[in-house]
This record gives structure tokens, C-alpha cells and sequence, in this order.
């Protein structure tokens, strides 16, 4: 399992919000600038973390985007599955009745054990880590 580029832009844009000022404003170009994300890519991200709560935007002379909550709130996990939605190692842990091997397969408990722990750590850190 691999996490898209969009997911790791999603997480660099979210972490750099999260070394600033409560409430700052910075604009997209800034962010695309500091965190090397095409600007163009970046916008789409954007809208999206909007869309999920995670980041506001305001527009004006004093605009700009800025985090909807404060950085202890905002888990990886959030910001992973707003871009990426639900993380699965397999098809079988989140959908049963997917695989003809379901009821007799060894690896099921293994890919839902890996799948919990995943979840779990990108659950628990949280962008207040970054800050610093």
C-alpha cells in the first residue's frame, strides 16, 4: 500500500499550516512555494481538505488559506483518507463475501492486525508533532 502523491501533497500543505501562527492567512502560491507542490495541483488539494473541514480559505486582500481546526485536532489519518478515502491493505478487510478464499484463508486476521496498527498510528499522530 502506497499513499498517493496527492495524499503526501495534502500532508506537506497541512503541516506547513501547522508550524504557523494560529489562524495565519498564507496563500496557495506560498504554500506550493515552501512545500515544492505544483500550484496547480495544490488547488485542487485545497478544495478538497475544504470540503472535509480540515483547511478554510477566505478570499480578499487579507485571504488566504488557514487551518479549520487547530493542529491537535487534525490527525494523518484525516488528511490521508480525505485525499486517498478509506485505507485497505486488502479488499478482505473492509468487505466481506470479496474473496472466495475468505472463510478458509490464514491471512485475513494478519491484513486486518496490519490494517488496525496502520490506522491506529496515523489515527494517534496528530500536525501539533510537527509544530516545533
Amino acid at each position: 500500500m502506497q499513499i498517493t502523491r496527492q495524499a503526501d501533497y495534502a500532508i506537506r500543505a497541512v503541516r506547513y499550516l501547522s508550524t504557523l501562527e494560529p489562524e495565519k492567512r498564507v496563500a496557495t502560491r506560498e504554500i506550493a512555494d515552501k512545500q515544492e507542490i505544483p500550484a496547480s495541483f495544490l488547488a485542487k488539494i485545497i478544495s478538497q481538505l475544504t470540503q472535509d473541514g480540515i483547511l478554510d480559505t477566505s478570499r480578499g486582500a487579507k485571504g488566504g488559506v488557514f487551518l479549520a481546526k487547530k493542529p491537535e485536532e487534525i490527525s494523518l489519518l484525516e488528511v490521508v483518507e480525505a485525499i486517498d478515502r478509506k485505507i485497505l491493505l486488502n479488499v478482505c478487510v473492509a468487505n466481506s463475501g470479496k474473496c472466495s478464499m475468505e472463510d478458509d484463508c490464514p491471512m485475513k486476521p494478519i491484513w486486518c492486525d496490519a490494517q488496525n496498527a496502520l490506522v491506529d498510528i496515523l489515527r494517534s499522530t496528530t500536525f501539533d508533532q510537527f509544530a516545533n
